[in-house]
């Protein structure tokens, strides 16, 4: 009659060990009842500073690996142009190469995810088979915002069958100078055309639901997250050089380059990138006032809950 008895008590014992362990493996930020931003500080609370790094870092898919993501705690992966997991290659081959990537991202210590994004700018063109569109230039000559957002509903599909999450798309510079290279990345040289031509937000992300926050992002299952870009004046340099210095009052700046980010915000857009170009002979990278002075305080540029990725 003893065993039976002992054997109760060393089952009580383990329940209570396993209890404990549960307990002590908890973390908050993998909790999704909890409030976002208590799984942000609880996160951050945890990284090391090579993590931090390494989440803030994103590494072209030429140089990733399973290895890379987990050594270096890579948050973000690119396809630049025409960088692809082989000739030809199909949505199968896509899928099993960013899955290989994530089980990398995932053994890191904080099990955090990999995000992949590719520049699906006018149908999901780096990918051989895939619906290509016209560039912005010319769905901007359509005058037709519903066109331009079934057109980011085909691309929202065929970026997702590819298995990837995150296209940087759309192109909202408004173009002032026609020689400018990138003009055909541009809507229109008219900012009213090009703030019309933001519903391929809604395309690409989804309807924002009835009851959901104005100007928080918002991503629907199956869609994928926009980039609104490139903040702020891309498509007003001097002379039209690339990458260069937008050379204007802050009338024009706010009312010319600014006005399609207002109507990005609104729309839900998820991410937004930062110039490569200049205002005023300040680098855009560097320009707190206009990044976190206006992006993020005045126009409440923020994260949410609501990117889905299912």
């Amino acid at each position: 009659m003893a065993c039976p008895n002992v054997s109760w008590g060393c089952l009580l014992l383990l329940l209570l060990c396993f209890a404990w362990m549960g307990d002590a493996e908890y973390a908050k930020y993998k909790d999704p009842k909890q409030p976002v931003n208590t799984r942000i500080k609880d996160l951050i609370g945890r990284m090391t500073l090579a993590e931090k790094i390494g989440q803030m870092t994103q590494i072209e898919r030429s140089v990733a690996s399973a290895d890379v993501m987990k050594n270096y705690f890579i948050g973000s992966i690119l396809s630049g142009g025409g960088s692809v997991p082989a000739p030809q290659a199909t949505p199968a081959m896509w899928i099993n190469m960013v899955n290989e990537f994530q089980k990398g991202a995932l053994a890191t210590r904080l099990g955090i995810p990999m995000i992949y994004g590719i520049d699906a700018v006018h149908g999901n063109n780096n990918v051989y088979n895939a619906t290509i569109f016209p560039h912005n230039v010319g769905l901007g000559a359509t005058r037709d915002p519903d066109l331009v957002k079934r057109i980011g509903e085909a691309t929202a599909l065929e970026v997702r069958a590819t298995g990837i999450p995150y296209t940087f798309a759309p192109c909202i510079a408004v173009c002032r100078d026609p020689r400018w290279g990138r003009c055909y990345e541009s809507y229109s040289e008219d900012h009213k055309i090009v703030q019309q031509m933001t519903d391929i937000i809604l395309g690409l992300q989804g309807e924002i639901p009835v009851n959901h926050t104005k100007g928080v992002p918002y991503v629907a299952k199956n869609k994928v997250a926009a980039c609104a870009k490139h903040f702020v004046g891309d498509g007003g340099t001097h002379n039209g050089i690339n990458e260069n210095n937008t050379i204007i009052d802050e009338h024009g700046l706010l009312g010319i380059h600014m006005p399609p980010y207002y109507d990005s915000i609104i729309k839900g857009v998820a991410t937004v990138m930062v110039s490569y170009s200049s205002v005023n002979g300040e680098k855009m990278h560097a320009n707190h006032d206009l990044v976190t002075g206006y992006l993020k305080s005045k126009l409440h540029f923020r994260v949410s809950a609501n990117l889905q990725f299912i």
